[in-house]
């Protein structure tokens, strides 16, 4: 491309400053979202996170979306026993409920599933997740006799773009993104493709053959710096 500029698409905002570190390594970032969310929160959910939040409960979150809308209406600091994936969401919940409410964490949905089944006091865990979560949770407590109870708390929104511009790569951060983005876009052979873990990697894999690269540690930060070490080693000298 001119300049000898690599053009990434990212598909969800990430900090300035990452974008800054990019340029110094003759990367253009441009941003466009492919989802987006929306709570669902009425008086019967409002009630009942009132309810949890006087109860000694596990819980789980997936999502920055989620630690966010359910922190939004509870009275106070609830003592709960929480298990929460990724880097991102971790920090969310370390900032808003505190480290020593934080029982578990793993890069994935499946690992901390495997944690909380190892935590052979923990019979029942409220979930708290989007009307899009995936099974790999939910399935292995219930595998293992723990019971879960859902609360869908948002909804997940897809907003598909037709990309007119051809991108060396393209970051993704979920399924519904990849799917979002399939539905309008099909891609050249010499695009590349990162997505922040092994389920928007395999989600990837029902529209395209091309190789993908998975983000070692869950988080959309570490995603993007994956994304900037890998050009600027590859393609600019």
């Amino acid at each position: 491309m001119q300049n000898n500029k690599i053009y990434l698409l990212n598909t969800r905002p990430v900090r300035h400053t990452l974008v800054g570190e990019a340029a110094d390594h003759n990367i253009v970032f441009d941003e466009i979202s492919f989802i987006q969310t929306e709570a669902i929160i009425n008086d019967e959910i409002k009630r009942k996170i009132y309810k949890l939040s006087k109860e000694n409960i596990t819980v789980d979150f997936t999502s920055m979306t989620a630690v966010e809308t359910v922190h939004k209406y509870l009275p106070a600091k609830p003592s709960w026993k929480i298990y929460c994936i990724g880097n991102t969401t971790r920090k969310l919940v370390d900032d808003l409920f505190g480290k020593k409410s934080i029982w578990g964490t793993a890069k994935n949905a499946i690992e901390l599933g495997e944690k909380i089944v190892k935590d052979n006091a923990t019979k029942q865990v409220t979930f708290f997740c989007g009307d899009h979560r995936r099974e790999e949770l939910p399935g292995k407590l219930k595998g293992n006799n723990i019971k879960v109870d859902e609360i869908v708390i948002y909804k997940t929104i897809e907003t598909p773009h037709i990309i007119k511009q051809h991108y060396d790569g393209i970051l993704f951060y979920s399924p519904s993104a990849v799917k979002s983005f399939f539905l309008k876009n099909t891609l050249q052979n010499n695009t590349e493709l990162f997505a922040i873990g092994s389920t928007t990697a395999k989600a990837l894999k029902h529209f395209t053959q091309l190789p993908v690269i998975i983000a070692e540690m869950p988080g959309k930060e570490n995603l993007v710096k994956l994304a900037i070490h890998h050009f600027s080693k590859s393609k600019i000298s």
